[in-house]
């Protein structure tokens, strides 16, 4: 008897051009721009370049789209996604393993992602573009987080008290609890774990702190 093969998706001339463009946007570029900045020649993606002048397609070869995602920060993963007919219907914001959130450079001096080490994590909204995910590795955050957890942090979402936060130091200790209170000379907060004790940590401390608004389960 012979078994019937799975019907495979093969990506058109459409999709992959379509994909390029999503990535340059997603990195705030035009096509031209995401390619100079790939190190490519800045028409290697114009839409002039898709099409021979005898009207054949052409493709954009695999090392021109390897440097385009290294450019962008992006993974294969994430352009297998843009090449869907909903893809500018989601949204993917960066991620990194929270054990490596206190490496230097992981943020810029506004709390931003920057630097190495992020991939992306496809969410399905996120109001805020500055939005950024962290995974939690191990139990020290158990019960509330579990090991493989991910949450989403919003630098620009308005915090108050109750909420779960981020904190950074300027020392570069990286601390997930519930804020207390906050005032012009002390931030309290609430280790997640309630039979530890309560934090506080002065204001000139504080490198940034960011709301957690949404958490995988």
């Amino acid at each position: 008897m012979v078994r019937q093969a799975k019907a495979q998706r093969i990506l058109t001339h459409d999709q992959i051009w379509g994909a390029l463009d999503r990535l340059a946007e997603r990195a705030g570029l035009s096509p031209s721009g995401l390619a100079k900045r790939a190190g490519l020649d800045p028409t290697t993606f114009n839409k002039s370049k898709r099409v021979t002048p005898d009207g054949r397609e052409r493709w954009p070869s695999t090392e021109s789209i390897a440097k385009a995602l290294a450019a962008a920060g992006s993974s294969m993963d994430t352009f297998a996604g843009l090449t869907g007919d909903d893809a500018s219907d989601g949204h993917s914001v960066p991620l990194l393993g929270l054990a490596l959130a206190g490496a230097s450079g992981a943020f810029d001096e506004s709390g931003f992602p920057s630097g190495k080490g992020w991939t992306e994590l496809a969410l399905p909204t996120a109001e805020d573009s500055r939005a950024f995910a962290l995974e939690i590795s191990g139990d020290a955050l158990a019960p509330a987080y579990r090991d493989g957890d991910v949450i989403l942090i919003s630098p620009r979402a308005p915090i108050r008290r109750g909420d779960r936060v981020v904190v950074k130091t300027k020392a570069g200790e990286v601390t997930v609890a519930t804020l207390k209170r906050r005032t012009a000379k002390a931030l309290e907060l609430q280790p997640l774990d309630a039979s530890q004790a309560e934090h506080t940590m002065a204001p000139s401390d504080v490198g940034w702190i960011a709301r957690i608004v949404w958490v995988s389960q």
